[in-house]
């Protein structure tokens, strides 16, 4: 009998206009469709826009929150692992990346994150660092290697394509074999024990 999907979610952090994430995560998701073992799916955050104004702890959102989250936190729910895809910003990672996390909680528990990081000279290892820390306090595990673009947009070509793929496709099937190990592991824990913060 076959093992069950896999269930990964891709998350694009940044909602900023011009941004190179859709083509990033695009690239990536389409090297993760490959693997048998992985449901796909890719969560732009600038399509499931959250207010930035958060209730009051243990009153229920308002109606506009409610309706994206309605969408949004299903999609995390569901999934059993994680790939982040972000930039850095200012040394650390976009506030809507961070205004998404902190609106979950349990959705991230026991579950693997990877990551995927791109910027300037630093390719956005900074703020795959700091991620690293918020993570940890949502009770995640965190994957080691990454996958990193330095000067990211000359990575590139015209169509979404990475001019030298095998350094990236390497370090991607990397992070997706680490992943996929966590994920079925950590699967088959909470399926065996609730994990219990």
């Amino acid at each position: 009998m076959p093992e069950e999907q896999i269930r990964l979610a891709v998350i694009v952090g940044s909602v900023r206009e011009g941004r190179l994430g859709p083509t990033v995560a695009e690239w990536f998701a389409g090297r993760a469709r490959r693997h048998e073992s992985l449901d796909v799916d890719v969560v732009d955050l600038a399509e499931t826009p959250l207010p930035m104004v958060m209730p009051r702890f243990g009153t229920a959102p308002a109606a506009e929150a409610a309706r994206a989250l309605g969408v949004l936190t299903s999609r995390l729910a569901r999934a059993d692992a994680f790939v982040v895809v972000t930039p850095e910003y200012n040394h650390s990672f976009p506030a809507s990346l961070k205004n998404a996390i902190d609106w979950h909680d349990r959705q991230w528990h026991a579950k693997p994150v990877g990551f995927i990081s791109y910027g300037g000279i630093s390719g956005g290892l900074r703020a795959v660092e700091q991620l690293r820390l918020v993570f940890a306090e949502l009770h995640a595990v965190t994957i080691r290697d990454t996958v990193s673009f330095h000067g990211a947009r000359r990575n590139f070509d015209d169509k979404g394509e990475p001019i030298n793929p095998q350094g990236c496709d390497g370090a991607a099937k990397v992070l997706l074999d680490q992943l996929t190990w966590w994920a079925r592991t950590l699967r088959e824990g909470r399926t065996a024990r609730p994990y219990v913060t």
